[in-house]
């Protein structure tokens, strides 16, 4: 299951990858918000985050209009990592090397198509399990 929040700027961009995302055959928990009413997205990103920690969910995406905040907000909760992609080259690394379990967007920095293609890669590219990198992602969990 995909956990997935948004504040206000995000949510237009959010109802298009939850679409793309069911169409895929994923099942998606929207986590809000749930339209377009100024809100503040620490709410969203730390609610999808939780669930994503919890292992309710098993990966999150999370989006606000430079998906910066939002990023940080998830970042704040143990056990996740959380990489703001403008790419598909950013998303298939931090996958590969970071491990990472919640990916940001901003809605008002990428287009709807370059939004799908980096989601589809972020959820389709396999952790690599180098030693090198699960002893880097020990020490970002170290406290």
């Amino acid at each position: 299951m995909i956990a997935i929040g948004s504040d206000h700027g995000g949510y237009d961009l959010k109802t298009k990858v939850i679409e793309h995302l069911e169409a895929a055959g994923y099942e998606v928990r929207d986590f809000g918000c749930h339209d377009k009413s100024s809100c503040d997205y620490p709410e969203y990103g730390r609610a999808a985050a939780q669930a994503v920690a919890s292992g309710e969910c098993d990966r999150g995406i999370v989006i606000c209009t430079t998906g910066i905040g939002i990023s940080i907000t998830a970042n704040k909760v143990r056990g996740i990592r959380c990489a703001l992609c403008t790419d598909t080259y950013l998303a298939k690394m931090t996958r590969l090397h970071n491990d990472a379990n919640m990916l940001a967007l901003g809605a008002a920095d990428i287009g709807e198509g370059l939004a799908m293609d980096i989601v589809d890669v972020f959820l389709n590219t396999e952790f690599s399990g180098e030693e090198k990198h699960v002893r880097r992602i020990g020490k970002i969990e170290a406290d």
